[in-house]
């Protein structure tokens, strides 16, 4: 499959980098053709890896992940463009984190809307489903790093996308049991809420490397 990576940064690099080995062709798109970080990952990458812009690289994508950062993700997504995203699955990874107070970052959108709601909204046309963003990109693409029967979340509206994005999740290494389908994407509200705990976890174990488990009686 052809998949169209928004983003450049750590989360876009680790993801596009698990795609490539698990035998996708991957382009990763940024604002501009000629971006630095893009370029180097293709020459770390191998043959089917590429680089465009956000544009070509959801026009080249069957699937378009978005690691872009919340705060730029809408915009992001607009450069694509809305008739590139169109009846496609946009796997949704990014946090809406507002970083202007310092460390810890604080959530813009919250309690009565969410991140993926909203670039649900923006592109009507799109099957936008959340997942992964309750971890960090290494146990994105590696689950095996955390021991235990730890769990990754799906929200969407639409069955068949959060099928699509269930299969990749198991080619990355995610046993279907540890998938949970929360819902419709007002679902994605509830991992959002988790983040600043997240975030209080990695400042007490300096790692980013758990998760989370759920043990039911």
């Amino acid at each position: 499959m052809k998949v169209g990576v928004l983003g450049t940064g750590m989360v876009g690099r680790a993801i596009a980098t698990k795609l490539v080995a698990v035998g996708h062709e991957t382009m990763m798109g940024s604002r501009t053709p000629d971006n630095e970080a893009a370029s180097a990952w293709v020459a770390e990458t191998g043959a089917t890896a590429s680089h465009g812009t956000f544009a070509d690289a959801a026009a080249f994508g069957a699937l378009v992940v978005n690691c872009t950062a919340g705060s730029a993700s809408i915009d992001a997504l607009a450069l694509a463009g809305a008739e590139a995203l169109t009846g496609k699955v946009v796997l949704d990874l990014a946090n809406p984190l507002d970083h202007s107070a310092g460390f810890p970052p604080t959530l813009f959108v919250s309690n009565t809307d969410s991140l993926g709601e909203r670039i649900q909204r923006a592109f009507p046309d799109a099957k936008v489903v959340k997942s992964l963003n309750t971890m960090n990109c290494d146990v994105m693409v590696a689950p095996t790093l955390v021991p235990g029967d730890h769990v990754v979340f799906v929200s969407g509206d639409d069955a068949g996308a959060k099928a699509e994005v269930t299969s990749l999740l198991e080619s990355f290494g995610w046993p279907p049991d540890r998938v949970v389908d929360l819902g419709g994407i007002e679902t994605a509200r509830g991992p959002v809420q988790y983040l600043p705990l997240w975030l209080r976890l990695y400042g007490g174990f300096g790692t980013g490397t758990f998760n989370i488990a759920i043990a039911r009686g």
